[in-house]
């Protein structure tokens, strides 16, 4: 493989079981190196669970995780730590810290590695939230002071503040009325091409999927059953996708979910 044909992350067999419970079984994926990639799946379907494994915040039980061709699992906890701190994270509900003002949450992450100082990090801050859309002012204010929206911004802003090379996506439009979720998606859209960063989401928002992904990937039963282009969702010809995505009461889901 050429450098441009290595995945930017490799699943191969991914499982992963809580007590007699298989929440992933044999999970493979493929995500380019900058491309967007959507995973899609129904409550309790895995996709927190892979996000979870890839992050080293719950251990796989099998399978390999390879970020740039490297088995992260393989790797020294210095080796991983090296890797996993160029990612970065958007949480579903913001995570935003209230004890700490919007300027010093954004930069969190670079004041706590002492990679910046504090003077430093109000005007990186700044920097960042104005790439959101926010003036720079904000940054004085604490996240209760904030709207649902400008906390997902400032989470957003967070998020991509260490300029890292992978960013996760937790239902980044959970909890937004569809003109926000909208105005969300197109910053994030925005944010991930100026870094020339890889994106992996994970989402219910159909509408969502198509505006962010490239790429979707649809994991049922532990396993990924289908990926393709995301503009596709709803037209895949695969019934579980397609059930999924246009939220039909029937089909071989519901089925399932009757017996």
């Amino acid at each position: 493989m050429s450098g441009s044909d290595v995945p930017k992350i490799r699943l191969r067999g991914l499982r992963k079981a809580f007590g007699p419970k298989q929440v992933l079984d044999g999970v493979d994926l493929d995500v380019m190196p900058g491309h967007s990639m959507v995973i899609l799946g129904g409550s309790g379907s895995g996709k927190s669970v892979t996000i979870k494994c890839i992050l080293g915040l719950i251990p796989a039980d099998a399978g390999t995780i390879e970020i740039d061709g490297r088995d992260v699992l393989a790797m020294s906890a210095r080796e991983r730590e090296a890797v996993l701190d160029r990612t970065g994270m958007l949480f579903q509900n913001g995570a935003l810290f209230d004890s700490l003002p919007v300027w010093e949450n954004v930069c969190f992450k670079l004041l706590a590695q002492k990679r910046i100082t504090r003077t430093r990090a109000r005007d990186k801050a700044a920097e960042v939230l104005a790439n959101v859309g926010l003036d720079a002012s904000v940054g004085d204010l604490s996240p209760s002071e904030l709207s649902g929206g400008m906390q997902k911004r400032v989470a957003l802003a967070r998020a991509i503040a260490s300029e890292p090379d992978i960013i996760f996506f937790d239902e980044p439009t959970t909890g937004l009325d569809p003109i926000m979720g909208a105005v969300i998606d197109g910053l994030i859209v925005d944010c991930v091409r100026r870094l020339g960063a890889t994106a992996v989401t994970i989402t219910h928002d159909m509408a969502s999927a198509r505006r962010i992904g490239d790429q979707a990937s649809m994991i049922h039963k532990g396993r990924i059953v289908w990926t393709g282009p995301a503009a596709r969702l709803g037209e895949t010809g695969n019934a579980l996708v397609d059930q999924f995505a246009r939220g039909e009461r029937e089909g071989p889901i519901a089925m399932e979910l009757r017996r």
